[in-house]
């Protein structure tokens, strides 16, 4: 995509340049190269007054009525939301947001005709080992945020040196600053080879993937294709249900013999399927209908609010003054980068784009690491992981956590990566 073809808030963030210091992390080989495959150096720059008009949108919103039930069974509530809008129109300040990324190293390359955006930042300590950390949605590029410090130093978050990383973290296609397609194609699959394409292109022999949401099901096709580049992965929301366990949920009853661990993943999954997957069946049907998400900010904050139950729950606290593991300002730094990029809906199209089953085996055979969360949308037992995966290396399951992981609980997840890829260090 050029940046001819880009409104003018997005041609101001394509020519941005960044630091010396950013640009002194490429490859000598990309350094002033002008050929589709160079690496280019990015920063974010906001026009203030796309600001101001994101705080007049807000103010103008046409508020519904409260809803009939005195809890969340008929979606965002009207407290939260309300309270929300408040925060971001009169306290929030995206120019917070805007530095912390802007102090990171960060690039646009070309791959397959589309521009796309990530962060790399490489570790200090040597022989780190490469690792690709891909975000879903309703995210971005803030989800990762947070672990960057602890996988890239860790001997400043009570690591060694030996379990270091250089981090790559790209915004997926058509989500924050990469470039939203224009045309059909940009899949899990695609995208998972697009990945390579990228560690290939920065110089890495071997490296490993992370991710979680979206980013779970390309890092597992990226698994499944099996470049000879990638060591191995890690998830923490794993593709690993069995067919009869999927057979069984179409009628509400778990099957006979289960684990208490398996009934505890069955009832999960049964509660989302039944009650949490509206979301996920609008986009990958009818997202161009979602006019009212790329046109209204509140619109587009609940909408990314009601993910699933318990993310909301634990968002929604930290707008009634109950903060645990996400701010308000971790919130809204994520929606307001799909606000100011307009990527509302070409984010949501990743949904019509797959054609891949929820959770379900992809065939993955080199090494995979699993850090079961107990509030994801199911925390898979052992017996599942092992199934799935004929090369499981690690599991664990956690007692604290969610869908958001890293974003939720950088520490405990950091710890997890660095646990799940110390035995393939040796490759490298």
């Amino acid at each position: 995509m050029s940046s001819t073809s880009l409104s003018p808030t997005r041609r101001q963030l394509l020519a941005a340049t960044a630091t010396v210091g950013a640009a002194s992390l490429l490859p000598k080989t990309l350094l002033g190269a002008t050929n589709r495959d160079a690496v280019r150096p990015f920063i974010i720059n906001i026009p203030g007054e796309e600001l101001t008009e994101l705080r007049r949108r807000i103010a103008a919103t046409r508020w519904p009525d409260r809803e009939t039930v005195a809890d969340a069974t008929q979606g965002v509530q009207l407290d939260v939301i309300e309270n929300l809008a408040r925060y971001w129109a009169t306290e929030y300040d995206w120019r917070k947001c805007e530095a912390k990324l802007n102090a990171l190293p960060q690039f646009i390359t070309e791959i397959d005709g589309l521009d796309i955006h990530f962060i790399h930042v490489r570790s200090k300590h040597e022989n780190a080992l490469p690792l690709i950390v891909t975000h879903g949605w309703p995210g971005s590029i803030v989800e990762q945020l947070k672990i960057i410090d602890p996988l890239t130093n860790p001997t400043a978050h009570g690591g060694k040196a030996s379990d270091a990383f250089d981090v790559v973290i790209p915004s997926l296609p058509g989500y924050g600053f990469s470039g939203r397609p224009t045309t059909t194609g940009w899949d899990p699959v695609h995208i998972a080879r697009t990945w390579t394409v990228l560690m290939k292109r920065l110089g890495y022999r071997k490296f490993v993937a992370q991710g979680g949401d979206w980013g779970a099901v390309i890092t597992e096709q990226m698994g499944a294709q099996a470049p000879e580049e990638l060591l191995g992965i890690h998830t923490n929301m794993p593709s690993a249900v069995p067919a009869e366990i999927f057979k069984a949920l179409a009628g509400h009853k778990p099957p006979p013999g289960l684990s208490a661990d398996e009934r505890y993943a069955f009832e999960r999954l049964d509660v989302f399927f039944s009650h949490g997957v509206a979301y996920a069946q609008q986009m990958g049907s009818r997202p161009q209908t979602l006019y009212g998400i790329a046109d209204s900010p509140v619109g587009l904050a609940a909408w990314f609010l009601d993910h699933d139950v318990r993310s909301y729950e634990l968002i929604a606290r930290a707008f009634d003054g109950q903060p645990e593991g996400l701010t308000r300002d971790d919130v809204l730094d994520n929606i307001t980068i799909t606000w100011l990029t307009n990527t509302a809906l070409s984010g949501a199209r990743l949904y019509w784009e797959n054609k891949l089953p929820f959770f379900a085996a992809m065939g993955v055979t080199i090494p995979v690491a699993v850090s079961a969360f107990p509030d994801e949308l199911y925390q898979v037992p052992r017996s599942w992981a092992e199934r799935a995966y004929p090369n499981l290396i690690y599991y664990n399951r956690l007692e604290k956590g969610g869908h958001f992981a890293a974003w939720e609980q950088p520490q405990i997840f950091s710890s997890e990566l660095r646990a799940a890829f110390r035995p393939l260090r040796q490759s490298i």
